[in-house]
């Protein structure tokens, strides 16, 4: 059950526990209308925000912003009391002072105040902390809160008014101070035992574990070798068309092909033999379009497609949140409010899209009733839309040109997704061919054929997922993507097929991936682990601590990450627990869900972790991050190691203190300097990357885009990327698209 706000007891007890006689109720409000007295204050997150509403509420409001949390855990100290409950410290922040004492000021002045921040639990708090650090007395305080910024969603809020939810606000306070408690108190270890500067977390430390042990999966696997055999094949009428060797006849098992010798031995067998059609199967197969977007498939989605990190399509997907000038208009919210784990659609929203749907494509592009889905998660909130435009016939085109090239991008990616999810299914006529060759030595062979032809395109004609090169597959649904446009001839069961030639071609297994930002994104949503708006954070911090660098759009773990991550799995197994980090989350649903009290959530977790944290101090070994080199010191003679300092990695000499000698470590491109040859690398400016000869200073050779190692088709000069998806040569006029081998690199 919510609960009305108050402000802070000065008693030891939580602050959720207040006594204090709840706030008056304000007067319903009319959007654009007066309550009586002195204006309305209505406080939001950011100034973007409060322009966009300011202009939709009129001039018996005034809009301001808090520019996010006002009160927070205090730097430097813990600032939390175990022993007390878990009281937690809260200070005002030094940069939010002043706008405490003016938002205090204005809600003095004010005849009621609504607290408009975001609509999920980070919201609910930064409302509460407000009202704590103003502390208004006697004032009608409100809450409203708004899935998107328009007119007709202001309006609703404001109909809709209610109490701060403790609930929602006990749920951020205990993952507030968890995340507090574990990383001010296991960063300063990793200091002492590793090196100064690192840090620990919660949830970040699982998913730096998460990379580290697939990149040992990876640098453990070996490659198995394996065989297939191809057959082409012509019946009397029709074109040529290939069939796999699959099996032999009678046993479920795929053949397996081990090495050239055998499959030779089996093409050699099968020379000259008569291949007959055993059997022809077709069946019409339907493909339904993905849900809209909630946070997480958004962020894998703008990485697969448009290149965008989880923290750059979050930052555009706030700025189309908070609003935009599309001219005539003003300034508008284009979006739904990206931080949601529902993909649940308004009903009025869903009858825009089909309407839509109707007038563009026709009637027969959408279903008879239209579509719904329903989160995976069990802990969704489903009272949450899905991230979809406010307005389906604001056509991306139609605003294109008040948007900036991302913001476009990414709005029509939203846009596209969401209408594509009421379209009609596309179907696929699909064909699979099982075809006998009995060998010379009399044992019978199957191969198989498949042929997949688009029907009807359906959604396909506005928009297609794109998926992540680990992506699990059944074996039909893979088929019918590999023989996608395919046709095979017409075909009769037991029409002779003649056999016009046999291929053997040797593979070899692969590793499994390294992870995209995209892929452990998801990973983190399938196993629970953080919550949708935190994977951007996560992994940006990752990131910066050096613990796992970009790699032609993958994830690595440095030397120094694989330390820390195997440091903290050995003394922190519960923490650094995939499965145990994501029942805690579950756990912190319950609170928000009012199913569990926080208090005894922060007990039941800290007992155990300070037990741990206990014996680390006493048995973690003290690790020095070096990772030895070909390089030799040009002082003394002796090799480089590579160590991690504040600004980054760097090459350090191992006669370290001896000799102080160290240089910046050389980012290389495997591309050649069209000037003298030497190697270019990557280099960091003011601000800025460029690239530059190895051989500097004698060769001052610089280009400011990323070069090419495939060379310019007219002059063979060097090529850089212009574009995300265009190359041009520096030597001469060519541009063209990005080769196909180094597109990854080029994102």
């Amino acid at each position: 059950m919510a609960t009305k706000a108050t402000t802070k007891s000065k008693s030891t007890k939580a602050p959720a526990k207040s006594t204090k006689a709840p706030a008056k109720r304000a007067p319903k409000a009319e959007a654009g209308g007066s309550t009586g007295g002195g204006r309305n204050l209505v406080i939001v997150e950011s100034p973007a925000k409060a322009k966009t509403i300011g202009r939709f509420l009129g001039r018996s409001y005034t809009v301001k912003a808090s520019m996010g949390h006002v009160r927070d855990l205090p730097n430097g100290k813990l600032g939390v009391d175990p022993d007390s409950s878990f009281t937690p410290a809260y200070q005002i922040m030094k940069d939010k002072k002043t706008i405490v004492a003016d938002l205090k000021k204005a809600g003095d002045n004010a005849s009621s105040i609504f607290l408009a921040t975001d609509p999920d639990r980070e919201g609910e708090a930064i409302s509460w902390h407000l009202l704590e650090a103003a502390g208004w007395k006697n004032k009608p305080i409100r809450r409203v809160v708004f899935h998107a910024i328009t007119p007709e969603a202001i309006k609703e809020a404001f109909e809709n008014d209610r109490e701060i939810d403790m609930r929602l606000v006990n749920a951020q306070q205990a993952r507030r101070i968890l995340d507090r408690l574990v990383g001010y108190q296991l960063s300063p270890l990793l200091w002492r035992k590793v090196q100064r500067g690192l840090s620990a977390g919660r949830v970040q430390s699982v998913a730096l574990r998460l990379v580290v042990d697939r990149d040992a999966e990876v640098e453990k696997f070996v490659p198995v070798e394996y065989w297939s055999l191809e057959a082409t094949l012509q019946a009397n009428t029709g074109n040529a068309f290939t069939a796999m060797l699959h099996s032999v006849v009678g046993e479920k098992a795929k053949i397996e092909l081990p090495n050239g010798h055998q499959t030779e031995s089996i093409a050699s067998d099968l020379e000259g033999v008569p291949f007959e059609v055993d059997s022809l199967t077709k069946r019409e197969v339907k493909r339904r379009p993905a849900a809209p977007f909630i946070t997480s498939t958004l962020q894998q989605e703008a990485w697969r497609q448009l290149r965008f990190s989880a923290r750059k399509a979050m930052n555009l997907a706030q700025q189309l949140y908070e609003g935009i000038d599309v001219g005539a208009e003003g300034s508008v919210g284009l979006i739904t409010y990206m931080r949601t784990d529902s993909p649940v659609i308004d009903n009025s929203a869903i009858q825009d899209a089909r309407e839509y749907i109707a007038s563009h494509w026709g009637k027969e592009y959408h279903p008879a009733s239209p579509r719904s889905y329903t989160s995976k998660s069990k802990v969704a909130q489903e009272a949450h839309e899905a991230i979809r435009p406010t307005v389906v016939s604001r056509a991306p085109d139609a605003i294109r040109n008040h948007l900036t090239s991302d913001q476009f991008r990414l709005y029509e990616l939203i846009w596209k997704r969401m209408v594509a999810s009421q379209m009609s299914d596309a179907i696929l006529d699909s064909t699979r061919l099982e075809i006998n060759a009995t060998s010379k030595s009399g044992k019978p062979y199957l191969f198989r054929a498949s042929g997949s032809v688009l029907k009807f395109p359906g959604f396909r004609t506005l928009y297609i997922e794109a998926k992540d090169e680990e992506a699990e597959k059944d074996t039909d649904e893979e088929d019918e993507e590999k023989a996608q446009d395919r046709q095979l001839p017409a075909l009769t069961k037991g029409q002779s097929l003649t056999n016009q030639g046999l291929k053997p071609d040797q593979h070899f297994t692969q590793p499994p991936p390294r992870f995209t930002e995209a892929s452990l994104i998801k990973i983190l949503e399938e196993r629970g682990v953080g919550r949708p708006s935190t994977y951007a954070p996560i992994i940006s911090t990752i990131v910066d601590r050096q613990y796992v660098t970009r790699e032609r759009g993958t994830l690595k773990s440095t030397r120094l990450g694989q330390v820390v991550s195997e440091q903290l799995t050995a003394h922190f197994g519960d923490i650094m627990d995939v499965d145990f980090t994501a029942q805690l989350e579950e756990q912190l649903d319950e609170v928000a869900n009012g199913k569990k009290e926080w208090i005894p959530l922060l007990t039941e977790f800290y007992g155990p972790f300070s037990k741990a944290l206990e014996a680390a101090q006493e048995n973690m070994p003290r690790v020095r991050v070096e990772e030895p080199t070909d390089e030799i010191c040009e002082k003394c003679g002796r090799p480089m190691v590579i160590k991690h300092g504040r600004f980054g990695q760097f090459l350090s000499c191992s006669g370290f203190p001896e000799c102080k000698n160290s240089r910046p470590i050389l980012k290389k491109t495997g591309v050649l300097c069209p000037v003298d040859g030497g190697e270019l690398v990557e280099r960091k400016g003011k601000g800025r990357t460029f690239f530059g000869c190895s051989n500097y200073p004698k060769c001052e050779f610089t280009v400011s885009r990323r070069p090419l190692t495939t060379p310019c088709p007219e002059c063979e000069g060097l090529l850089v990327i212009a574009s995300r998806d265009q190359a041009a040569c520096t030597n001469c006029d060519w541009k063209g698209g990005v080769p196909e081998e180094e597109t990854v690199g080029a994102a």
